[in-house]
């Protein structure tokens, strides 16, 4: 095959899915309208409600749980049980159905793409300047994230987040309280060193030939599966690069299956499935109406619910989050919300390349999820971490694998209302991360890759992110324990929490630290009281 064609066809095959590494959809545009038939509507009073069960949710609905706060976690999306040979989740070389949000009509690199509607894992969410992606189902992202937990340092910490979010403790108690829940561990080097994991090596001795700083990166895996895979006692779901769409084997220990599933345990959290949330209200007496469409796979309206509660906690992430408080901002469902609100909305300055070099052997398959990484963080002002992840299974060596920048990005945008639609926005600045991605990830990233690669950079075809944050920030619009100023009983504690990049590092251990240290705090000074 071709150098040029090689790499248009891998640019597509990882496109079509490679976790963490490259947008699933070019588009996005709202899902033809469906005639709607009249469906029972029911009326609930909870204690306390929590829109979505990814990090966010999933640590509230467990700190609130232990303390026994019962609690109602609402998910759109549905669950994905896994096990040994689990045919779950679809393969990110030939994506289907499950791989997409049904309000996505997706085009892959300009083709559509004539997916039945589903309520798959992936929303692509398009923004002006910019295509955001998110998660669904029981986990939220941490179903479909390839796993990096990475903890800034202090000094990189403190470029982005505020001296009041004090890092010591942090670093102490919260991130090694989040590292236990998901038995982070690294990649032994009996699986590295296997043929499976060649693009591995290549990684680790480029970084070392270019000077860079190299180490192995805390994973939320248990890496005995991927050795049984290689051992021939299931199929391959890590060990050939086929976990990009969440991993089939099990051994990934995701939100749900850490924190809902302890959550679940305490016997006083229900999770509702396929139920989406339309609306947020400030009611008449002071309490929260959530309004929920309860839908079947398809998407198809069953039930219109409205709920009560005194205590609602946003944690369907940065986007859904923002987008459902700037409406219920604008259209007076909520009064007297923060100035800032839909601002401070960060890409956490993504940077996803393919790598190909015709004189470099890359190896077929290639072991996964992510192995190495290099974190050049000694300027904490032009931090970047680099990390190399797996293309989708191939019978042949493409020569190719994938590279993943993050780095530190004072650009912003925000999520402002569009009354003739009647939704809230995505608008992101044309020019956004290009300072910190062209002038410090990309020579990062070329100097590892070396003379003789071609790098393929996707964002310069697509600006796209899987990593959004922020929207209603703390400082601007909620305290660092995610209470939102002036509106008692409304609590965000997901990546809308963030200040629009966590410190050239994938978000998952950040905000899960940042709820955890939250929650601590609620704890000891809301429960009796606001809660």
């Amino acid at each position: 095959m071709p150098a040029l064609s090689r790499r248009a066809f891998l640019a597509g095959a990882v496109a079509a899915g490679v976790g963490l590494s490259s947008p699933v959809a070019a588009q996005a545009q709202s899902a033809p309208a469906r005639r709607r038939t009249p469906v029972p509507l029911t009326r609930e009073n909870h204690r306390v409600v929590v829109v979505g069960s990814g990090f966010g949710g999933g640590v509230t609905a467990l700190r609130l749980a232990e303390a026994g706060v019962p609690v109602l976690v609402l998910e759109r999306g549905i669950r994905w049980p896994t096990g040994p040979n689990a045919r779950t989740f679809p393969s990110g070389l030939s994506p289907d159905k499950r791989a997409l949000w049904y309000e996505s009509s997706p085009e892959l690199f300009g083709r559509p793409v004539a997916f039945e509607p589903y309520t798959g894992l992936i929303e692509a969410v398009p923004g002006e300047n910019m295509t955001a992606l998110c998660g669904a189902g029981v986990g939220g992202g941490s179903l479909v994230y390839q796993g990096m937990a990475l903890q800034p340092d202090e000094a990189v910490f403190h470029t982005q987040f505020p001296e009041q979010l004090d890092y010591a403790t942090m670093a102490q108690v919260h991130y090694p309280r989040v590292a236990r829940m998901l038995q982070l561990a690294v990649a032994p080097d009996e699986l590295v060193n296997t043929p499976n994991y060649k693009a591995a090596r290549v990684f680790a001795q480029n970084v070392k030939r270019a000077g860079l700083p190299l180490s192995k990166i805390p994973m939320p895996i248990d890496w005995d599966y991927a050795l049984d895979e290689l051992a021939g006692l299931m199929a391959p779901s890590y060990t050939n690069g086929d976990g990009a769409l969440g991993v089939n084997n099990a051994g990934k220990h995701s939100v749900d299956v850490t924190y809902i599933a302890a959550a679940e345990a305490t016997g006083r959290v229900k999770v509702e499935t396929l139920h989406q949330v339309t609306d947020v209200e400030r009611a008449k007496d002071g309490r929260w109406t959530v309004y929920v469409d309860r839908i079947d796979t398809s998407g198809q309206v069953l039930e219109n619910k409205i709920l009560t509660t005194n205590v609602l906690v946003m944690a369907a992430g940065s986007l859904n989050t923002s987008k459902l408080l700037v409406r219920a901002a604008a259209t007076g469902r909520i009064s007297d919300m923060p100035d800032g609100l839909g601002a401070g909305w960060g890409t956490n300055a993504d940077r996803i390349y393919v790598w190909t070099n015709l004189d470099e052997e890359f190896g077929a398959p290639q072991g996964g999820p992510v192995v190495y990484g290099s974190r050049c963080w000694e300027d904490p002002s032009s931090a970047v971490t680099v990390i190399q992840a797996s293309i989708p299974p191939l019978s042949f060596d493409a020569r190719s694998t994938m590279l993943v920048g993050f780095g530190v990005s004072d650009s912003r945008g925000r999520f402002v209302y569009d009354s003739a639609q009647d939704v809230a926005t995505l608008r992101w600045p044309e020019d956004g991360d290009t300072v910190i991605q062209n002038g410090h990830i990309d020579p990062t990233v070329r100097k590892i890759a070396g003379q003789g690669s071609v790098l393929t950079d996707t964002n310069a075809s697509l600006p796209s992110t899987w990593h959004p944050l922020g929207g209603a920030c703390m400082g601007t619009v909620c305290d660092l324990e995610g209470r939102v100023h002036g509106q008692r009983g409304l609590y965000v504690l997901d990546g809308a929490l963030m200040p629009g990049n966590t410190a050239a590092c994938n978000p998952s251990m950040t905000i899960a630290a940042v709820a955890e240290r939250a929650l601590e705090q609620i704890v000891a000074e809301d429960v009796g009281s606001v809660i």
